[in-house]
């Protein structure tokens, strides 16, 4: 008899774990055996609670896009202006939480599996019109009809960040990814208001 209220402990555990081994192994050649290994459970159970390793992985995208945008709305809140709120978005992108080896490699493991799954292509989607649709709000005041211009290329560098990380070999350093996109948004809104 399954004991009441594991479920969602089994399921936030077999998430964790396939980010990590796709994260190891750098890419979706993961079985569904070895992600129910590091959960330490069986595979059996795996894929009663998930189906298939795809609905595995877009379980983990969830769970990443969820805390993503936890940290992007409590940021938000606390941000006092258009600059901070900019700051805010540009700094969220790359905290530790977003910004880890697995995280960074579940990422570019997304925009694969976006190219063949509709589930994945759609929540890609949401994801990219609400960090474009949040940096053109943060831009506006700045930017002024520029906003929707630099909102794509700012939305364009952290992806290219992202980009660049996954086929790097080191830890992330989240720290020298945020400045590096916010000097290019200050560049950019200078270089328009000349």
């Amino acid at each position: 008899m399954p004991k009441l209220g594991m479920e969602p402990i089994r399921r936030d555990a077999l998430i964790k774990a396939a980010i990590v081994e796709i994260g190891q192994t750098g890419s979706l050649d993961v079985t569904v055996s070895r992600i129910a290994k590091r959960a330490g459970m069986s595979s059996a159970l795996a894929h009663h609670y998930f189906g298939s390793k795809d609905q595995m992985f877009l379980a983990a995208m969830r769970h990443v896009l969820s805390v993503y945008g936890a940290e992007i709305r409590g940021a938000l809140v606390a941000a006092e202006s258009p600059q901070g709120r900019l700051r805010a978005l540009v700094r969220v992108s790359f905290t530790g939480s977003n910004f880890r080896r697995e995280v960074v490699a579940a990422w570019l493991n997304f925009y694969v599996m976006a190219q063949r799954n509709q589930e994945a292509a759609r929540l890609l989607r949401i994801y990219q019109a609400r960090l474009r649709s949040n940096l053109r709000f943060a831009l506006r005041p700045l930017a002024f009809s520029r906003a929707p211009e630099l909102a794509e290329g700012a939305a364009a560098m952290i992806d290219g960040v992202y980009l660049h990380e996954a086929l790097g070999t080191g830890e992330p350093d989240g720290t020298r990814a945020a400045q590096h996109v916010q000097d290019w948004i200050e560049a950019a809104i200078e270089g328009g208001n000349r």
